[in-house]
């Protein structure tokens, strides 16, 4: 497939992200894009904020602004964050767009066409203070069961005991605190999940490559207890994607907005839209991308995510698209994460423990963390970040291996022969061991990336790096060059390509530092086909610059700095 379509969860717009949540979905995600590109397929790669839903309404009351100039902003600082880590989305849209709007409204009306929606009357705790129904988290109360005093409407999490809002003693508003509230009768809006459930299985059957961790989700969701079921798409909310039928009212449901987790996946379609109208582009700029009949069969679909996500984009998105019965494109292979945790605990956005994605590009370049997080990325199990590994592995990978790799080259390149790849010498044996060597690494790189396989990938171009490393120390052009200058003048002719390689290799990992290294070496960034002829590029004669220290090590007193301005101090 030479056309990849990419999307990542959207973040939700109430705060600045920590990063669990960046090496869980956005990262990997760019990580996949730009090795796409490199490889010269035709990339779309999509992710927004996600902005509806009582949290965003409580966050922009607690900012004191109205909800969707809170959005607008927080949108604004979300994007310039993603831009710092270099996420290089080809639209980074809004949940609330008037696009995600009308397909949102569009898709609801063809689900209920197909009997697919039902109108539930339910009963839901109502607060006269403030003037409104309160989703399960937003009352709390005693749980009836250990008698922990701030248990939420849908589980006590200091017992972990399932809840309902009426089991509660002494149920308050978490919003207002009052405890002035009844339960009152509501209708909503189902999808109904449970008839798609044969549908669902057996088309996550079929997707025998998918992460066990993605599939073992799904399947849960889809036999545990009484399987697959019906879920609420709407809610008693003012901010949100208003419930229409297509274009038509939809009679009993004035007032009442789609339920967030409807919306929200809806929106990479949206999103895709949202660009298309951004560069003045026709519906079908967007719809070969997405619609089945207008070209999308060719389109190899890859989403990214933390297991939190999975069973929304395994089950409950598919069903929409499935339900709809239009030609949408479904999603091909889905890349699920475990959890980063923190220096022995978890990242807390409440209580400000963890590193934030503002306060991470505050004190080191996006290179650093993209490293790090990529190369500790927690695919089969649960990873922890620890400032002691941190230091390590950039002052070991990033700075001894490859930082000092091409400052002790081009350095020596200058003092010895000048700013220009030497003339003179011919490659011996260890040259032509090292270049097959470098040949087998390239491939299997390659084969990881293809896979997604992001730490294996991340070990992979270490090992190229170290590989250049140990043919530096075994030539010794250093010796060399006392005895046979020519000799000399090919060993570094050989390192000096080896800089433009990594340069091109390392590009999806770590873009800034392969971008310093291209300019350095004034070249082009061709992927490597054969190692022996992408190690000729640079010719004789060929200038280049000695580039700046590509990575300055960790001392121990900053990573102490660190630990302790991180452990837990950021306001809520």
């Amino acid at each position: 497939m030479n056309r990849v379509l990419i999307t990542s969860a959207i973040p939700y717009i109430n705060g600045i992200k920590h990063l669990g949540n960046l090496v869980g979905s956005q990262l990997p995600a760019d990580l996949y894009a730009r090795y796409n590109r490199c490889r010269g397929r035709e990339v779309m790669f999509i992710c927004a904020t996600d902005e509806h839903g009582t949290p965003a309404e409580l966050a922009a009351a607690k900012a004191g602004k109205p909800v969707a100039e809170f959005c607008a902003e927080m949108h604004e600082v979300q994007a310039e964050i993603a831009e710092g880590f270099r996420l290089s989305f080809d639209n980074f849209g809004r949940s609330s767009s008037d696009r995600n709007h009308r397909l949102t409204q569009h898709f609801a009306g063809k689900l209920a066409e197909n009997g697919l929606i039902e109108e539930v009357s339910e009963k839901q705790v109502y607060s006269n203070a403030d003037g409104r129904f309160l989703p399960d988290r937003y009352i709390e109360g005693e749980c009836p069961n250990c008698g922990y005093d701030g248990a939420r409407g849908d589980q006590c999490e200091n017992c972990t005991k399932q809840l309902d809002p009426t089991d509660l003693i002494n149920p308050r508003s978490a919003i207002s605190g009052s405890t002035d509230l009844e339960v009152r009768e509501t209708k909503h809006l189902y999808l109904r999940q449970s008839k798609l459930k044969d549908k669902l299985d057996a088309w996550i059957d079929t997707k025998t490559d998918w992460p066990v961790l993605t599939t073992s989700i799904a399947k849960k969701w889809l036999h545990d207890g009484d399987g697959l079921q019906d879920r609420g798409i709407t809610r008693d909310l003012d901010w949100g994607v208003p419930v229409k039928k297509g274009t038509e009212d939809w009679p009993g449901m004035e007032g009442k907005v789609f339920y967030v987790w409807f919306d929200a996946p809806i929106e990479y379609i949206a999103a895709t839209a949202e660009l298309a109208d951004k560069l003045g582009e026709s519906d079908e700029f967007w719809q070969r991308w997405w619609r089945t009949d207008k070209g999308a069969d060719d389109v190899r679909y890859v989403q990214f995510m933390g297991k939190d996500n999975v069973p929304f984009h395994t089950l409950s998105f598919p069903a929409t698209i499935m339900g709809s019965d239009e030609p949408w494109k479904l999603v091909d292979y889905i890349k699920s994460f475990n959890y980063l945790n923190y220096d022995g605990g978890q990242f807390s956005t409440s209580k400000g423990r963890g590193v934030f994605m503002d306060q991470a590009l505050s004190i080191l370049p996006a290179d650093y963390w993209r490293w790090w997080l990529l190369s500790h990325a927690p695919e089969n199990s649960d990873a922890e970040f620890t400032w002691e590994n941190f230091q390590a592995s950039v002052n070991k990978d990033l700075a001894d291996v490859l930082g000092n790799f091409v400052s002790r080259v081009t350095k020596f390149c200058r003092s010895k022969f000048s700013e220009a790849v030497p003339e003179g010498g011919e490659y011996g044996e260890a040259e032509a061991a090292l270049i097959a060597d470098l040949n087998a690494k390239v491939r299997a790189y390659e084969g990881h990336m293809e896979a997604m396989d992001v730490r294996k990938a991340a070990q992979e171009l270490r090992g190229i790096w170290v590989a250049g490393n140990e043919y530096l120390q075994g030539a010794a052009p250093w010796a060399t060059f006392k005895e046979d200058p020519d000799q000399a003048a090919a060993q570094i002719r050989l390192a000096l390509n080896l800089i433009r390689l990594y340069a091109v290799l390392s590009a999806p990992f770590i873009p800034d530092a392969s971008e310093t290294l291209r300019a350095a070496m004034d070249t082009d960034m061709d992927w490597p086909g054969d190692v022996g002829e992408a190690l000729a590029t640079l010719k004789e004669g060929h200038a280049f610059t000695v580039p700046e220290n590509l990575f300055a090590k960790i001392t121990d007193e900053e990573r102490e700095d660190w630990q302790e301005r991180f452990a837990g101090t950021r306001d809520a």
